[in-house]
């Protein structure tokens, strides 16, 4: 079977590798239908992901059909549809012992430190899938695991109806957390150097667009806070100078919450988060979101369609990363198909 491979950074090879095949009882052996490519894809292709390891076979966003299971597996049926879950803990360090497998002391992430989905089969324990409804399009499903992502930043910002929530950033993250705030009924504003990005945050629904090229943006956020500033803000743009401004711009007893991985340090004073009792909160990854995420694209609460931009088949994946590379203001997900 072929498998997309990054032998080295800059080196990615289809190559054919062995048929996988079921090791443990519980374990599923699952044909790839589709896979998404995520920005940290491209970090790994490039090397310059902090935590990946090579060679590596990468893709965290993954779907397809059960076509085998071990004697022990018991969830799972032959042609179930499956969505892979990239988060390996250990289930015994700290993190995991209070419910944040997601931050495991010894943390693996299939794709990252494990071979993922970019592969025509893959084998998975049966706690490392989730089934999802064959209502779903595979495009439609693939968008699962990015909205576990917002889900998770939802949480982490313990977002409420009450909110005013500010999202700095409105790519594919910013845009799946708008819905996700919207989803609880929270108002939401987001901000974006780019007016087609904007465009579609409207068609999400957000209450307020903002492009700091052009605006104000301090002023307009005190505006529509009578000074105040706002309960929650997310910073999905994740450099040191829009972290910095949300600790300026969050109220008192509000939350930041921050989804990058630069470690270019930011000149922050702590006078403004004691001061204002901030939660200044990580959010990475997923913690046991999956079956509330899944809940909502069966009972159809979040649109994923209007987020794909672009599909292409597995053999065309170096167009596909191409497209996200040399596009990157027109293109919000690109899927992989397999058949």
């Amino acid at each position: 079977m072929k498998a997309a491979k990054i032998i080295s950074p800059g080196n990615l090879e289809i190559c054919e590798v062995p048929m996988p095949k079921i090791k443990s009882d519980d374990e599923v052996l699952i044909k790839v239908k589709a896979a998404g490519i995520c920005g940290s894809d491209i970090h790994i292709y490039h090397g310059t992901s902090p935590v990946a390891t090579y060679p590596r076979v990468i893709g965290h966003e993954v779907v397809g059909e059960v076509v085998e299971v071990g004697t022990k597996a018991t969830k799972l049926v032959v042609g179930d549809h499956v969505i892979m879950d990239p988060v390996i803990g250990c289930g015994e360090c700290y993190p995991c012992s209070i419910g944040r497998p997601n931050v495991c002391s010894y943390l693996k992430v299939r794709g990252v430190h494990e071979d993922g989905g970019y592969q025509e089969y893959i084998v998975l324990p049966e706690n490392g899938v989730h089934k999802i409804s064959k209502d779903l399009s595979w495009e439609e499903a693939i968008m699962i695991e990015p909205f576990t992502i917002a889900a998770q930043i939802a949480s982490r910002g313990e977002i409420t109806e009450r909110d005013t929530v500010f999202i700095m950033g409105a790519g594919p993250a910013g845009l799946c957390a708008a819905q996700v705030v919207k989803r609880i009924g929270a108002k939401c504003i987001i901000s974006d150097l780019v007016d087609s990005r904007l465009e579609l945050a409207q068609k999400i629904g957000v209450d307020m667009v903002i492009n700091p090229s052009k605006e104000d943006v301090d002023k307009i956020i005190m505006d529509e806070t009578n000074g105040l500033g706002v309960p929650v803000i997310i910073d999905a743009v994740c450099i040191p100078q829009t972290f910095e401004q949300a600790v300026k711009l969050a109220a008192s007893a509000g939350r930041v919450i921050l989804l990058g991985f630069t470690d270019t340090p930011s000149k922050i004073a702590q006078l403004e988060i004691t001061k204002k009792e901030l939660d200044v909160k990580g959010s990475r990854l997923h913690s046991n979101k999956f079956p509330e995420v899944i809940e909502w694209f069966n009972n159809r609460e979040i649109d994923p369609k209007m987020l794909i931009s672009n599909v292409y088949n597995f053999s065309d994946i170096m167009k596909a990363i191409e497209q996200v590379e040399n596009n990157p203001i027109e293109t919000y997900k690109v899927i992989l198909k397999f058949d």
